[in-house]
């Protein structure tokens, strides 16, 4: 660790190295927070050091080392995942990463633990990824640690560009139903809220969703979309029983693909819908379809200096 560490109590944020985590670093910066990231031994931590971050050195498979970066912490916040992250070790870091984390934080006392989790994690076993979440909430309150489970719903900026840019092709993929009402997320809109968790009014033990004003259906965020940006937007849904036979035949080889063919058939339930009450009671009311969209329209466009 550092020697160089700040005067006031840090948050330590775990996953500081990823898009979302880099994000929450710059939202506690920009609300005074002093901030401690845990990285990996091997990783490249300049650009986080750069920003006045103090560097914590360890790994989420190893507990000792979680321990020592929370000492003198007054909050974690982590969202760290193996499976976004496309790590060898994807699986562990989910479950005995995550459960480190709790006993980690146990052990250091620390007054709140924010985590990111995933809507509709505790009514999902056949997703993997979604399910790993749940025993993660679990042990934090096992553990009697102070927790936020944040549950958000799907990233709006990555599934809009898993082909790459709408705006440039006039066409996203989908892998589901492209009618069927969904709850999205905004990255940042995320990471403000995560940010916003270390000193919410919250209860021990929170669960809160995360979403929109509404639901919307892939259909209606490509029109959304293709009105922001002046062109049309149209969907290219991969049919619902492709993306099934795919998962069966690769998932013996790939468990992502499996993972991800469960997702969307999930999806194609209607049931991926957040609840927002509580989140607009926590931090203010949800995000416009409208606005959200709108934003990452003028995001897409950004690179083009258009």
């Amino acid at each position: 660790m550092n020697t160089s560490a700040p005067t006031a109590p840090s948050v330590l944020v775990v996953g500081a190295t990823g898009a979302l985590g880099g994000q929450v670093v710059d939202e506690l910066l920009a609300r005074g927070k002093a901030v401690r990231a845990l990285v990996r031994p091997t990783s490249n931590a300049s650009k986080l050091q750069d920003k006045g971050v103090e560097i914590a050195r360890g790994d989420m498979l190893d507990l000792d080392s979680l321990t020592a970066a929370m000492e003198g912490a007054d909050a974690v916040i982590t969202t760290a995942a193996g499976y976004t992250g496309g790590d060898k070790k994807a699986q562990d870091i989910d479950t005995l990463g995550n459960a480190n984390l709790a006993e980690a934080a146990h052990r250091a006392g620390v007054r709140r633990f924010v985590l990111i989790s995933i809507l509709t994690s505790d009514q999902t076993p056949d997703v993997p990824h979604f399910w790993h979440k749940k025993p993660a909430e679990d042990k934090l309150e096992q553990l009697g640690v102070p927790f936020v489970a944040l549950r958000p719903g799907a990233f709006l900026d990555q599934v809009t560009t898993l082909a790459g840019n709408p705006l440039d092709k006039g066409w996203m993929l989908w892998m589901a139903k492209p009618d069927v009402p969904l709850t999205f997320v905004h990255t940042a809109d995320l990471a403000a809220c995560l940010a916003a968790a270390v000193d919410a009014d919250a209860s021990p033990t929170e669960r809160v969703d995360i979403g929109w004003d509404r639901p919307v259906s892939m259909r209606e965020v490509a029109r959304l979309l293709g009105s922001r940006a002046g062109k049309p937007i149209k969907v290219r849904a991969v049919p619902s029983a492709v993306v099934q036979v795919a998962g069966a035949l690769v998932g013996p080889f790939k468990p992502i693909v499996k993972d991800m063919a469960a997702m969307f058939r999930w999806f194609d339930t209607g049931r991926y819908v957040a609840d927002t009450t509580r989140q607009t009671q926590m931090f203010g009311p949800a995000p416009t379809a409208e606005d959200t969209i709108g934003r990452l329209a003028a995001e897409l466009r950004a690179p083009h200096g258009q």
